[in-house]
């Protein structure tokens, strides 16, 4: 009987670290991608010296380690007084992983024809409609590059979550963690082999959808 309301008690935490995890990733993405797509636009837009230093600025989250940003965040929520928890792990994974969709996006604009926006305001339409109708397209390839690594991020980070999480919330990645230091059981083998094919599909589909992509632009 103790061990059947073991089993149901870990089988119980599984599921709520996995759908903790799904939903900040979720969150995440698409609050960065919504982030990260505006300032690449506004980074793109400058000129100068300003354009350098804000996109200097931009790389640094990425060349930082994860527990720097970890640590950093983590004593920036206590100057803040903000409790540790929920709340605290989805603004620290939008903090990460916007940098990375600006980085996805930037060189989509730099490719996009100017000229074609220009062109779409001089016909008649306001800068809102020749965003979405005419610079939005074209960029979004890099828009849903920076949505998958965003997502992909923030599905995968510990470090980060670990500093600014609380004790009573986990995150598969720190459901794991914490597995690793007891006995290693046989719910842990069927996990890391669920998460080892779902990866391995996704790559297969990726790769099967990117050579379409190039066989359809060659005969374009």
């Amino acid at each position: 009987s103790n061990l059947f309301t073991g089993d149901m008690q870990g089988t119980g935490s599984l599921m709520t670290a996995i759908q903790n995890t799904i939903v900040i990733a979720l969150i995440a993405a698409i609050v960065s991608t919504i982030l990260g797509s505006v300032a690449a636009i506004g980074i793109h837009n400058m000129r100068g010296k300003m354009k350098h230093a804000i996109t200097f600025m931009n790389n640094i989250p990425m060349l930082n380690p994860d527990i720097i940003t970890g640590v950093s965040l983590f004593l920036l929520f206590v100057f803040l007084h903000i409790s540790q928890g929920y709340m605290t792990v989805v603004l620290a994974h939008i903090t990460f992983c916007t940098p990375y969709v600006v980085l996805n996006v930037l060189p989509r604009l730099t490719q996009m024809n100017p000229n074609i926006y220009e062109a779409a305001l001089d016909l008649g339409c306001t800068p809102i409609q020749s965003f979405f109708k005419v610079e939005l397209p074209n960029i979004l390839p890099g828009v849903i590059s920076g949505f998958t690594m965003a997502f992909t991020l923030s599905l995968d980070d510990f470090v980060i979550s670990y500093f600014v999480g609380s004790s009573n919330f986990q995150t598969l990645p720190l459901l794991i963690y914490s597995m690793t230091k007891k006995k290693v059981t046989p719910d842990m083998y069927a996990l890391s082999t669920l998460i080892i094919v779902t990866v391995f599909l996704f790559l297969i589909i990726s790769n099967v959808k990117s050579g379409k992509n190039r066989r359809k632009e060659a005969t374009k």
